[in-house]
Formats: C-alpha cells, structure tokens, sequence
C-alpha cells in the first residue's frame, strides 16, 4: 500500500492520523505542510480544498479526515485487519486548549508563525 500523509507537524487531527498509521505498523509518507509550502500547494491541488489532514491512500485521497475516518475507509476496503491494538493518540479531536495556548507562547518569543 501506498500511503501519503499531508499533515502539520502539531495538530490533534495529524496526530490521530500518525496514531492510526503506527497501530497497524504501516509505511506512510509524513509530509509536513506546514513547513514545505511547494508540500501544502500538492495537497491543495490533489485535494481540491485547503484543510488537512489529507491521506492519499493508492491514490484515492481522502480530504480533510481525521484518524478514525482514514482507519474505517481502510477497514471498509480491507486494506488492513481490525485488531485489538489502541491507538496512541486520540484519532478524532483537535489538539486541547493548553497546546494551542503552550504554541502561541512559543511564537511570541521568536519563533514565525507561518500562514498559507
């Protein structure tokens, strides 16, 4: 299987995402957007629309999912076989408040806040 995930470094959503591709141990392409902008412009364009995550998945992308719905297409197309093992992360929510408000700490001491 040929797996392509345009997330963002920090994001509850990517990070539900992550989780699904490590509990069933498999390899997926982890392309960050939010740091490579030619990254975000491919995602958008195969895409159609600006949010992410986005899973290219043996070129079927699935836009703007979240780890659970990226985990039922693949168990719906037996991709993979359900198992027991839990993700790591959360794979249906956003980052809690006090990361966002520990990221915008950060970026008031120095570091740029990138926009597309």
């Amino acid at each position: 299987m040929n797996v392509k995930a345009y997330l963002k470094p920090h994001c509850g959503w990517s990070m539900g995402v992550r989780a699904i591709m490590d509990k069933y141990s498999l390899d997926y392409e982890d392309l960050d957007i939010i740091n490579n902008q030619n990254l975000y412009a491919e995602m958008v364009e195969k895409s159609g629309q600006p949010l992410s995550p986005c899973v290219e998945i043996d070129g079927v992308m699935l836009a703007d999912v979240s780890g659970e719905e990226v985990e039922n297409y693949m168990l719906s197309n037996k991709l993979v076989e359900s198992t027991e093992k839990e993700a790591s992360a959360p794979t249906n929510s956003p980052c809690p408040d006090e990361v966002h408000e520990q990221r915008a700490k950060q970026n008031n001491e120095g570091s740029p806040v990138r926009f597309f």
